[in-house]
C-alpha cells in the first residue's frame, strides 16, 4: 500500500549555495593559473564566482610582504615554479617583461562589468591575463586594458572611461579595504561557504570542500 503523502509544509530548509569569494591581483601568475579553473570548478558545483580583484599593494603595507622575485631564493624558485605549473596543467605562459605592473586600471574595469555586463567578468579577467602573461602586453595602462577588454564586443570609449570614474577609483579602494579586513592577504585568495584558501595548488582542497560541503 502506497504510503500516504503529507499535506504538511516542509521544514527542511533548502540547501544554500553561496557564491565562490575569487581574490587576485593581476599582476599574480598563481592567481591567472588559478582564474584558468576556477569558473568550471563553480560550475561544476552549481555555484557562481564573484570575481575580487584587489591591489597586493594594499596589502603589502600591512603585512610588510614584497613580490617574491625581489625576494633572493624564492624569486628563482618562483620562476621555476611558474613554468612548472604552465607544463602542468597546460596554461600557456610567458615571463612578462615588465614585472610586477599596477591592477589599477584593469581592477576597475572589472568591477564596472560587474555593474553593467556582468555577464562579461569571466572573459574579461581571463582576457586581460592572457594579454600579460602570454601575450606581454602591459594591462596597467588603461588604453591597453580597455583595448583588450573591448575585444568581448564591448565600447572600447566606455571601458577607457571606467578606469578613469571616480566611482571605480573609490570601488576598487573599498574593495581592497573590505579584503583586508576579512584576512585576504594573497592571490588568489579563495573563500568557499566562509572557509578561506590560499594559493593556486589549494585548489584541490576547494574542490573536495564543495564535493563535500566540509572537512
Amino acid at each position: 500500500m502506497a504510503e500516504p503523502v503529507s499535506t504538511e509544509p516542509s521544514t527542511e530548509k533548502p540547501v544554500r549555495k553561496e557564491p565562490i569569494e575569487f581574490y587576485f591581483d593581476f599582476s599574480s601568475p598563481y592567481g591567472y593559473f588559478a582564474a584558468t579553473r576556477i569558473g568550471a570548478i563553480a560550475r561544476e558545483h552549481g555555484r557562481e564566482v564573484l570575481w575580487k580583484p584587489y591591489l597586493l599593494g594594499a596589502v603589502f603595507k600591512v603585512t610588510g610582504g614584497a613580490p617574491v622575485p625581489s625576494i633572493p631564493l624564492k624569486g628563482e624558485y618562483q620562476k621555476r615554479d611558474m613554468e612548472r605549473v604552465s607544463r602542468l596543467w597546460r596554461i600557456p605562459y610567458k615571463e612578462p617583461s615588465r614585472f610586477p605592473v599596477g591592477g589599477q586600471a584593469p581592477s576597475r574595469i572589472v568591477y564596472w562589468l560587474q555593474e553593467h555586463h556582468p555577464d562579461k567578468q569571466e572573459g574579461a579577467v581571463l582576457a586581460l591575463f592572457h594579454a600579460y602573461f602570454v601575450e606581454d602586453r602591459d594591462i596597467s595602462t588603461p588604453e591597453i586594458a580597455a583595448d583588450v577588454v573591448a575585444s568581448l564586443h564591448l565600447n572600447q570609449d566606455e571601458l577607457l572611461a571606467a578606469t578613469q570614474a571616480p566611482e571605480m577609483k573609490e570601488r576598487l579602494r573599498q574593495e581592497c579595504d573590505a579584503a583586508i579586513k576579512k584576512g585576504v592577504f594573497g592571490s588568489p585568495f579563495i573563500i568557499v561557504d566562509g572557509e578561506p584558501f590560499w594559493g593556486a595548488d589549494r585548489l584541490a582542497q576547494v574542490e573536495e570542500w564543495l564535493e563535500t560541503g566540509g572537512f
